[in-house]
C-alpha cells in the first residue's frame, strides 16, 4: 500500500522527531555494553547501526522534500 505525499510528510516529521532520537539512545545503551570489545568490531558495528536505521524508512521519506505532486499547478 503506497502512502499519499502528505502521508509520507507527516510520517517522515513523526520518525525525525520520536523515532531517531530514540534509536539513537537504544543504540547509545547498546554501544555502552560493548564497550570492552575491540575498536575495529565497534566501529563496524557503529556503521552497521548508522546504514540500518534509514533502509527500511527509503520509501517515506523519497520526494518528502519536493512540491506535492498531487497539488493543483499554480496559473
Amino acid at each position: 500500500m503506497a502512502l499519499s505525499y502528505k502521508a509520507r510528510r507527516r510520517w517522515s516529521l513523526f520518525i525525525l522527531l520520536v523515532g531517531l532520537p530514540a534509536y539513537i539512545a537504544a543504540v547509545w545503551f547498546i554501544l555502552s555494553l560493548i564497550e570492552g570489545w575491540p575498536v575495529w568490531l565497534q566501529i563496524v558495528i557503529c556503521l552497521a547501526f548508522s546504514i540500518i536505521w534509514a533502509l527500511p524508512l527509503k520509501s517515506v521519506f523519497l520526494g518528502v522534500g519536493q512540491a506535492d505532486p498531487d497539488a493543483a499547478p499554480d496559473e
